[in-house]
C-alpha cells in the first residue's frame, strides 16, 4: 500500500527538535498522527516582540481537515502582513472581506501589534523613570564632589598660597583642581563600571535563563559622563582656589 504524504512547512523551532543533525531537512518524512507528512519548507525566523512559542507545523487545509481534525470550519485565521503594508490599513480590509463573507460580523479581530506598541510604551515609561532616577543620582553625587573639593580647598589655603607666592597663575590653580574633581569622579565611575559587571556576572552564573549584555559605548559614555560631572561641579571650587590673595592664604593656619 503506497501512502500520498501531504506537504509539511515547519518552523525553526521543529527543525532542530526533529532532525537534530540536519537544519534544512526538505524531503523528510515525519508522522502528524497517523497522516503521512513530506517535509517542503522550513520558515524562517518570525520577527516579533513576543517571548517563546511552541514549535509550528503547517499543512494544507484540506489535509488538515479531513485527516486530522475532522471539521471543516475554522477556528481562527492568522494574517502575517508585508512589512510596507500599515497594520490599520490591512485589520479594516480583513474584517470588512470577513463581515460581507459572513452578512454579519460574528467574529472578533486581535491585532498583535497593539500588544507590541503596549510594550513600547512600558519600555518607554521605564527608560524615562530609570533617567530620572539617574539624573537624581548624578547630581546628588556631582554635590558631594562639590562638597569634598570645597573642603580640600579650606584645608590647603597655605599651600595654595606658597604656589601663588613662587609664582603660579590662577588657571595654573584652578587646573589643579578641576583634574582633581575628575580623578575623584573618574574613580568612582571605574568602581560602578567593576560593579556592575561583577554583578552582571553573578547572575549570569547563578540565573543561567537571565543573560546581563554590557555595551562598550555604555561604560565609554559612563566615563564621558564622570567627567563631565567632575568638570561642572568642580569649577566651583576650583574657581574659589584661584581667586585666592596669596596674601591672606599665607596668613592663615
Amino acid at each position: 500500500m503506497v501512502l500520498h504524504a501531504h506537504g509539511l512547512f515547519i518552523d525553526q523551532k521543529a527543525a532542530p527538535g526533529l532532525f537534530p543533525c540536519n537544519p534544512m531537512p526538505l524531503g523528510e518524512v515525519v508522522m502528524l498522527g497517523e497522516m503521512p507528512v513530506v517535509i517542503v519548507g522550513v520558515l524562517r525566523p518570525a520577527q516579533n516582540s513576543f517571548g517563546g512559542s511552541p514549535p509550528t507545523f503547517f499543512v494544507p487545509c484540506a489535509a488538515a481537515a479531513t485527516r486530522l481534525v475532522g471539521k471543516y470550519h475554522l477556528d481562527s485565521i492568522t494574517l502575517r502582513i508585508k512589512d510596507e503594508v500599515p497594520a490599520e490599513i490591512a485589520l479594516k480590509a480583513a474584517t470588512s472581506l470577513l463581515t460581507e463573507r459572513h452578512g454579519t460580523k460574528d467574529f472578533f479581530v486581535w491585532n498583535s501589534d497593539q500588544i507590541r506598541q503596549a510594550i513600547t510604551r512600558t519600555s518607554t515609561t521605564l527608560t524615562l523613570l530609570v533617567s530620572a532616577i539617574a539624573m537624581i543620582a548624578l547630581l546628588v553625587g556631582g554635590i558631594g564632589v562639590m562638597n569634598i573639593m570645597l573642603v580640600s580647598v579650606t584645608e590647603r589655603t597655605r599651600e595654595i598660597g606658597v604656589r601663588m607666592a613662587v609664582g603660579a597663575r590662577q588657571s595654573d590653580i584652578r587646573q589643579q583642581f578641576l583634574i582633581e574633581a575628575v580623578l575623584v569622579c573618574l574613580l568612582g565611575g571605574v568602581l560602578g563600571i567593576g560593579l556592575a559587571l561583577l554583578l552582571g556576572s553573578m547572575i549570569g552564573r547563578f540565573a543561567s535563563d537571565f543573560q546581563v549584555l554590557f555595551s562598550t559605548a555604555s561604560i565609554v559614555a559612563a566615563f564621558a559622563c564622570s567627567t563631565l560631572i567632575g568638570v561642572a561641579f568642580g569649577f566651583l571650587p576650583a574657581r574659589n582656589a584661584a581667586q585666592l590673595d596669596p596674601v591672606e592664604a599665607l596668613a592663615r593656619e
